[in-house]
């Protein structure tokens, strides 16, 4: 039987694995770890729950040891709730060597972590945009000499929308380094893999992510209901789920900050006691809604996507999805979310008759038909009326705060970080605010044709 001694890793890492209870490493550790013990680029894809983070943190920290400086290695990941995440790995595995490590992300104070990043830690934990705008402010820190690059979620970060900030980060690395990446799923974004290493790349992709993208432990399942019933249908399916589980965590992914809100207001409403996390929510207050989860002191979370990567939160038993994922990767990502490390897990996808072509792309990817959960029709019907008021109230409040306003700033700011002129990034705001509400008043018509049909 393999084991993190047979790996070549140190004994007091070896030690560490054990005190946090991991005795024996997974198929990605075992192949992975040994190629970057070596010193050569890695790219690791394996299903959500199979250890990635361990297998890059792990032979970090040993080649820290052989020659301890900082900035050693740099870790660039999408969500700060995961840069979050693998931070607390490394100080759980360096905790013996007494590891400086810091965390850089959006929403925090940018002074404190000026202050963070020219003490040099070992370890630098960031999203792409935080340290781009630390590179372009001041020069109080340098990355010229780390030995390690790593992507978490490398096909996020690749796929198109960090290329700026990328840009910028690579500038300020050196030539010769290791560059180590890791996802869940590989897509044509890894194809861009070049921009991040000169080298030949050794890759190692799981068997189990070939033909089949989810876990076998996982059920999954889809509702049928049309649109504008899709809020009684989805405290249909809670009520249902809570019949045979009273206890069991429960993840419900949306589509954007907005609903995200609504609907934890909504719940909250109706007797669900819930806690939200959306980008336009305060980072201590995102921390906090993830600890309140993760510790089970709150059985719900509701979450747009910046929750469906790499978080291991162990105790979730059922992941909803109130809308089906536009991308089907992100479903692999989001439903990823429950049966993890072997545990099974229920996930539950609200569909309308439009969706039927997404779900049919889904089912194609993962290998796997949905079959229907099963719930009682009438029950919508009875509670329909209420779900509906409940949400409209928090509607109408959530549009007496300057939670539009807010949006609208942040998405100035990053137009003009782009180098556009800041009148030119107004006009391009008012014109996004005309299409949406030309978008929604065609909605609007095209569903009072069907009601009145």
């Amino acid at each position: 039987m393999t084991d993190f001694k047979s790996l070549k890793l140190n004994s007091w890492i070896v030690e560490q694995c054990k005190i946090i209870g991991i005795k024996k490493p997974t198929p990605i550790q075992q192949n992975c770890i040994p190629v970057i013990l070596n010193g050569q680029d890695c790219i690791g894809c394996a299903k959500t729950g199979s250890g990635k983070t361990l297998t890059f943190v792990l032979p970090i920290l040993q080649k820290l040891c052989e020659d301890p400086y900082g900035i050693f290695a740099l870790v660039l990941t999408p969500t700060r709730e995961l840069a979050f995440q693998i931070s607390d790995q490394f100080a759980a595995i360096g905790k013996s060597i007494n590891l400086k490590k810091c965390t850089i992300v959006g929403g925090m104070d940018m002074v404190v972590q000026g202050l963070e990043l020219a003490k040099n830690p070992h370890i630098v934990v960031s999203t792409p945009g935080r340290l781009a705008d630390h590179l372009e402010s001041c020069d109080t820190f340098s990355l010229k000499k780390i030995k390690f690059l790593v992507l978490d979620e490398a096909d996020r970060l690749l796929e198109g929308r960090f290329d700026n900030q990328l840009s910028v980060i690579f500038q300020a690395l050196p030539k010769e380094r290791q560059s180590l990446l890791f996802s869940a799923t590989i897509t044509d974004a890894l194809s861009k893999v070049q921009q991040v290493s000169k080298r030949e790349m050794f890759l190692w992709e799981s068997q189990d992510n070939l033909g089949i993208a989810t876990v076998k432990e996982l059920d999954q399942r889809y509702v049928l209901c049309p649109e504008n019933v899709r809020d009684a249908y989805l405290v249909e399916v809670i009520r249902t789920f809570r019949d045979d589980n009273k206890i069991g965590s429960i993840m419900i992914f949306t589509d954007t900050c907005k609903n995200c809100q609504l609907l934890s207001v909504t719940l909250n409403e109706v007797g669900f006691e819930n806690v939200a996390l959306h980008a336009m929510i305060k980072q201590k207050e995102r921390l906090s809604s993830l600890s309140k989860f993760k510790s089970s002191h709150i059985k719900i979370l509701i979450a747009t996507d910046v929750a469906a990567r790499g978080l291991d939160i162990p105790v979730v038993t059922l992941v909803i999805n109130h809308n089906i994922p536009n991308v089907p990767k992100e479903y692999i990502h989001r439903v990823g979310r429950t049966a993890r490390a072997g545990r099974g897990g229920l996930a539950v996808t609200l569909i309308t008759p439009h969706d039927i072509k997404l779900l049919h792309a889904i089912e194609e990817l993962i290998g796997t038909q949905l079959t229907e959960y099963k719930i009682d029709d009438n029950e919508v019907v009875t509670i329909f009326p209420q779900i509906s008021v409940t949400k409209r109230e928090a509607e109408i409040k959530l549009n007496e705060t300057d939670f539009d306003e807010k949006k609208m700033i942040n998405k100035r700011k990053k137009l003009i970080l782009q180098g556009i002129d800041p009148e030119e990034a107004d006009e391009i705001l008012k014109n996004s605010k005309k299409r949406k509400k030309k978008k929604k008043k065609v909605e609007t018509d095209k569903k009072l044709s069907e009601d009145s049909s």
